[in-house]
């Protein structure tokens, strides 16, 4: 049975290493090399000296919007020399508009209430939590393949310790952690149970956001259990790229990843 890693830090409530976890090679996912994480704005200087010291972080991928960091801010790694990588997963988040980050709505806004329409016109299919899910995961790939690539590439890159997060360490965050565990040759069981394991922390989750003013309004009526990962959206996530691009490693040879960028995530990451 998969036991999460959990790092019990001040401020996030949704922090793991991923070390620990077997490939299908019998090699072993190495500790303090590929972390993942909820929101780190909140970190007290407690929190990020345990990062760097203790873990040896070196870079941090941040998943949220344009949108987020305007209004929750940067966070307190930025004041040291860790390197940033702020990758956005949304096409439509971007500064073209002209109209300042701090008053956009959040990009999946658009996306749920589409949703919702979608449901009114066709009454006699309402796409399940799992369809929802593995569908909004699967345009990250669609929409911002240069977001994932870029965010895989810092991974892989990193010297030291590599921290993956967005807002809830979840969904985003879910997805290219996901995305490198297969890379690496993790199993799709493994993979798909780390993934889920982030329903243990969705009630703190939702605690922690609703008091954040970039995401109170969106959390407001939103239930445990609609935000709540479960193993077969990221199933139903792995057999659509199994079926439309032949798995994980035939989409990222489309977006031309080669075999010495899988080598290269491989050393970093396994014993």
């Amino acid at each position: 049975m998969h036991q999460p890693h959990w790092i019990d830090l001040p401020g996030v409530v949704n922090m793991r290493d991923l070390g620990g976890l077997p490939t299908v090679s019998g090699e072993v996912v190495r500790f303090r090399r590929l972390l993942r994480s909820d929101n780190l704005q909140d970190l007290p200087e407690t929190s990020v000296a345990a990062l760097l010291e203790e873990y040896g972080l070196s870079d941090v991928i941040d998943l949220r919007t344009h949108v987020e960091v305007a209004r929750e801010g940067e966070g307190p790694l930025r004041a040291t020399s860790v390197r940033h990588h702020h990758l956005t997963l949304y096409r439509e988040d971007s500064d073209e508009s002209g109209i300042p980050a701090a008053e956009r709505a959040l990009p999946w806004e658009k996306d749920e209430a589409d949703a919702a329409m979608l449901r009114e016109r066709r009454s006699e299919h309402h796409p399940s939590h799992d369809e929802f899910w593995s569908g909004h995961y699967l345009s990250y790939l669609a929409t911002r393949p240069d977001s994932v690539m870029a965010a895989l590439h810092a991974v892989a890159n990193s010297e030291g310790a590599a921290i993956v997060h967005c807002a809830a360490g979840k969904d985003r965050t879910g997805t290219i952690v996901g995305l490198v565990l297969k890379m690496v040759g993790v199993p799709d069981d493994v993979v798909i149970a780390d993934f889920a394991a982030s329903a243990q922390k969705v009630a703190a989750i939702l605690e922690r956001l609703r008091s954040k003013p970039a995401y109170a309004d969106n959390l407001k009526n939103k239930t445990i259990a609609q935000q709540s990962p479960t193993t077969d959206t990221m199933r139903m996530l792995l057999d659509a790229l199994e079926a439309r691009h032949g798995g994980v490693h035939g989409w990222l040879k489309e977006q031309g990843w080669t075999q010495a960028d899988t080598d290269r995530m491989r050393r970093k990451l396994l014993d």
